[in-house]
């Protein structure tokens, strides 16, 4: 498991707003039985919950979808299978929005 993975949501009755979960957790904390994820939202759902900065939008599989940073959590690692792409090329965006989230800067 790599930070910034991107894995199929393995919620059934989710996975039609939130087809994707993206993995923050630092591989330095590896040890431990969970993942901190944010779940990526399709934007036809969370239209009034874009938020520059704070939801950055991307198109990942051909699907506009919202980082959705508000909505952080964990889940157990075992829930998480086969990473099927990654979104490490905007790293600097998706730590920003976190940061944007804890300290409103």
């Amino acid at each position: 498991m790599a930070q910034f993975d991107v894995y199929l949501n393995p919620g059934k009755h989710t996975r039609n707003t939130y087809p994707f979960i993206l993995d923050m957790q630092n591989e330095l904390i590896a040890d431990i039985a969970t993942r901190i994820v944010v779940p990526l939202g399709r934007t036809e759902y969370f239209n009034r919950e874009e938020m520059k900065g704070l939801t950055p939008k991307i198109n990942f599989e051909d699907a506009d979808l919202l980082i959705m940073i508000p909505q952080i959590a964990s889940m157990p690692a075992k829930a998480l299978k086969e990473p099927i792409g990654t979104l490490l090329h905007m790293r600097d965006e998706i730590i920003s929005a976190l940061d944007f989230a804890i300290t409103g800067i």
